[in-house]
C-alpha cells in the first residue's frame, strides 16, 4: 500500500482504527463491489440517461453505475450527483449481486391496504345513489360512513375515506 504512512497519520487525526472508514474519508477507492459494464449495458445506460423518459431514480442509478464503471470514487460520485455515499454503495452492490434489471427498477412497496374493498366501494356508491333516510334531503358523509359500519360492510371507516372514495368515482 503506497498510502500506508498517510493512513497511519489519518488514523491518528481521525482517532479511529477502521481502515475502510478512514480510506473513504480520504477519498481513497476501496470497493467491495466493482462495476464492470459490457458495451451493451453502457449503451442501455446512455439511452436511459439521454432520452429522459425513465423515472428520476432510474436515471440517477444509471448515472451512478456509469461513473462507477469509469473508476470514479464513491465520494466523487456522491458529490457530482448530490446523493449520499451509502446510496452509491447500495447501487453498486445491488448491480453486482442482483443484476441490471433489479438495480434499475424499484421493488413494489407494500403500503397500507385500502380500507374499502371493491365490493364495499360498490355498496357505498349504490347507497349514495339511493334515497336518503326519511327526514333528510341527501346523504351526508357521516351518514354514509355509519351506514357502512351498521350493515357490517366494514369494521370502521372515516368520513374522509368515504369522501375520497366518492371523489375517485366521479
Amino acid at each position: 500500500m503506497a498510502f500506508y504512512p498517510i493512513l497511519i497519520r489519518a488514523m491518528w487525526t481521525f482517532k479511529s482504527t477502521s481502515v475502510p472508514a478512514i480510506a473513504s474519508q480520504m477519498g481513497v477507492l476501496t470497493m467491495k463491489h466493482k462495476v464492470n459494464l459490457t458495451t451493451e449495458q453502457k449503451q442501455q445506460f446512455f439511452n436511459i440517461v439521454t432520452k429522459g423518459s425513465s423515472s428520476a431514480r432510474e436515471i440517477r442509478r444509471a448515472h451512478t453505475l456509469l461513473m462507477a464503471n469509469d473508476g470514479k470514487t464513491d465520494k466523487t460520485i456522491s458529490k457530482t450527483l448530490h446523493i449520499s455515499i451509502p446510496t452509491v454503495e447500495r447501487t453498486r452492490k445491488k448491480f453486482c449481486t442482483e443484476g441490471l434489471e433489479k438495480t434499475l427498477k424499484e421493488r413494489p412497496r407494500s403500503g397500507k391496504p385500502p380500507k374499502l374493498t371493491s365490493s364495499a366501494e360498490a355498496y357505498l356508491i349504490a347507497t349514495t345513489c339511493s334515497n336518503p333516510p326519511s327526514g333528510y334531503g341527501r346523504w351526508t358523509l357521516k351518514m354514509l360512513a355509519s351506514k357502512l359500519v351498521s350493515l357490517e360492510v366494514v369494521d370502521t371507516v372515516s368520513e374522509s375515506t368515504v369522501f375520497r372514495t366518492l371523489k375517485k368515482t366521479t
